[in-house]
């Protein structure tokens, strides 16, 4: 018999909040994370706005300079290997380990995993490109590898944690931390690992976020309360964010064992490609509605079961409206009607870090009993007729929740959140 993964512990470092408190009243509330953003000095940039994160400060390339809240006992020379994402993944993870209850002893035997995704930091690989140019290859820092590469996450973590159980690095652009959470799902289900510790990350910065502006994907909005809106006719693009979420999953029967809080059971996960693109979502949804499918029958529930979805819809013409059209072939055309929304509403797309943070929040919206509301939204595409679309949030407690990824070359997973009661 299959073992069930459960998650025990949650942190996050994001736009709308830096501890599980402050994130959770944003949801209830609907308060975004949005700010003006100044990119590269230049007001000339048409992208005014940004996901920002809060207490956390990298005036320059040098960790001796970097700032961070207070209560994170981090030492300078375990700094030297990070990048600012790597940063935020470090606070992430102590919250999460705290919050399941777990201490640094717990993790060391090779029953513990460790999933990652991020992209890497492209501000620290562009100086470490840049100064092996400027001295001809006779300078560099000892550390620019493992500081900036797309497995700078894993390296950093599984070091500094001495995880000796799985280790992985995952990337599939927007779709990288979704499946780092399924295949952690599936080493706890085979009973190959009885702890996952899963974390997505990002930077918040130009070098991260303003490249999207050259695929016309990020919105020119310069006002913070308009500028993401998933699902809204006036939508125009992204708003960009970082930060980090960590969770942790375990085997349902060792969380019990000790005593731990059960945010929400992982029952189910499915993927699938879209054969499309290498951009675009399929324009008729055909990758996230077969994902979507493999997800459900995965966990054994039916379309009608789902009380929430937490779309992957970032706030683009073209993705929203895909996703939209996917969501009425699963549900709308069989009579379900689910709640839907958008959390990137509020905190902007982070990603590859976005389908982590979307399940956290999924997992919180399970625990708290409630379901966060579509930001923003005013006047809802016609094409997302039939789609229940809440404008608040809601005093409801659902019992099943779909969560939804998509990510560059048609990468579409998704994830069945099922309450523990």
């Amino acid at each position: 018999m299959a073992l069930l993964p459960v998650i025990t512990g949650l942190g996050f470092i994001t736009s709308i909040g830096n501890d599980r408190a402050t994130v959770l009243r944003s949801l209830r509330e609907l308060r975004h994370g949005f700010a003006p953003f100044d990119f590269l000095g230049n007001p000339q940039v048409p992208i005014k706005v940004a996901g920002t994160i809060k207490d956390f400060a990298f005036p320059s390339l040098n960790s001796r300079d970097w700032r961070w809240p207070v209560g994170y006992a981090i030492e300078r020379e375990t700094l030297r290997s990070l990048a600012p994402h790597g940063l935020y993944a470090l606070c992430a993870l102590e919250q999460a380990l705290a919050d399941a209850g777990l201490a640094r002893a717990d993790l060391t035997a090779g029953s513990t995993g460790l999933f990652c995704a991020s992209a890497g930091s492209p501000l620290l690989l562009t100086n470490h490109i840049n100064q092996m140019h400027a001295t001809r290859g006779m300078r560099g820092d000892p550390m620019g590898i493992v500081s900036s590469i797309a497995g700078t996450l894993n390296f950093n973590l599984a070091a500094h944690y001495k995880i000796a159980g799985a280790v992985c690095g995952f990337v599939s652009a927007c779709a990288s931390s979704s499946h780092a959470l399924g295949y952690a799902m599936d080493e706890i289900r085979l009973g190959r690992q009885s702890r996952m510790l899963v974390v997505g990350a990002e930077d918040m910065n130009a070098e991260s976020i303003l490249p999207f502006a050259s695929l016309r994907a990020l919105s020119t909005n310069p006002d913070p309360a308009t500028a993401s809106r998933p699902f809204d006719g006036r939508r125009d693009g992204f708003v960009g964010t970082g930060g980090a979420v960590a969770l942790i999953i375990e085997d349902a029967a060792l969380a019990r064992r000790r005593g731990a809080r059960i945010y929400a059971e992982l029952i189910g996960w499915g993927q699938a490609g879209d054969g499309h693109s290498v951009a675009i979502s399929h324009p008729e949804g055909a990758g996230l509605r077969e994902g979507m499918r493999r997800a459900l029958a995965d966990g054994h529930v039916n379309p009608a079961d789902i009380d929430y979805v937490n779309a992957h819809a970032t706030s683009t013409t073209a993705g929203d409206r895909s996703e939209a059209i996917a969501l009425q072939a699963t549900f709308t055309a069989g009579g379900a009607t689910p709640r839907v929304s958008s959390t990137k509403a509020l905190t902007g797309h982070g990603l590859s870090l976005a389908g982590a943070m979307e399940a956290a929040f999924s997992a919180l919206a399970i625990a708290e009993k409630f379901i966060p509301g579509a930001a923003h939204l005013e006047e809802p595409d016609p094409i997302c007729a039939g789609l229940d679309l809440p404008r608040t949030s809601l005093d409801e407690a659902p019992r099943l929740v779909l969560n939804n990824s998509s990510g560059f070359g048609g990468s579409n997973v998704c994830h069945v959140l099922r309450s523990v009661s």
